[in-house]
């Protein structure tokens, strides 16, 4: 007989610890989406600008732009998923979700945190 609960998927995300308070998990994922759909907006203003190159007397200067907007929305829509996969597997394990990564200069104009 077939288990009445498949497994969810990705395992690596949640076969370790508990299952956390769902309002954390959908912030979580909320958040993510967030992310991928800022990503998606990124790579649409590449393809964009694609299009708009040939009608510009600086074609090539365009199309440099477009490929800056494409791959940073690709790189955005990865970080979105390891930023993710990181921050759920800390709630299930009851870690604290701390930020691996700060734009530079970030904390010269922030207020110091525990961790820092």
């Amino acid at each position: 007989m077939r288990n009445a609960f498949p497994q969810r998927r990705p395992r690596a995300v949640y076969s370790v610890g508990i299952e956390p308070d769902v309002r954390f998990s959908l912030a979580n994922e909320r958040t993510a989406l967030a992310w991928v759909r800022t990503a998606l907006a990124l790579i649409a203003g590449g393809v964009t600008l694609t299009t708009v190159a040939g009608l510009t007397p600086f074609p090539l200067v365009i199309y440099g732009l477009s490929l800056v907007a494409c791959v940073a929305g690709g790189l955005l829509a990865l970080l979105a998923l390891v930023s993710w996969r990181r921050n759920e597997r800390a709630l299930r394990m009851n870690l604290p979700c701390l930020p691996r990564w700060r734009f530079p200069g970030w904390s010269r104009q922030s207020p110091s945190y525990p961790w820092d």
